[in-house]
């Protein structure tokens, strides 16, 4: 199994954590009860809550992106040292923006986000070209 493949399985867990995290600080912003309800007349939500839904939304935006080029590594046959750093790069980045999300360190969730990106970039190059 590649690398990429393999980080492409393990990315579910990294999906997971996030969702973890996100319905965690809804619950604990509004309540299981009003969580459990159709939401109705939700109010806007806690400094945490916002922050999780905000690294759900953002890991969501290049999650598609990392997903596809995982699988057109594999298809294509074309792992190799690039493809495999990227996959790397974006994967244990993605861990670590998701704590930065949170933290008020500046410019540490955006350097983390920006990590990624080379991550996905690296990817792209090693299976296009």
């Amino acid at each position: 199994m590649s690398i990429e493949l393999a980080l492409l399985i393990w990315s579910a867990a990294l999906a997971s954590a996030y969702i973890v995290v996100q319905s965690t600080a809804y619950r604990l912003d509004y309540g299981v009860q009003f969580a459990g309800s159709q939401r109705d007349n939700e109010r806007p939500p806690n400094k945490w809550a916002a922050r999780g839904n905000r690294a759900l939304r953002n890991f969501l935006e290049t999650y598609a992106i990392f997903i596809a080029l995982a699988v057109a590594t594999e298809l294509s046959g074309r792992s190799d040292n690039l493809t495999q750093w990227g996959a790397q790069i974006w994967f244990w980045s993605r861990w670590v923006y998701l704590p930065a999300y949170f933290v008020d360190v500046p410019f540490a969730r955006s350097a983390t986000w920006m990590v990624s990106l080379i991550g996905l970039v690296l990817l792209f190059v090693g299976v296009a070209f």
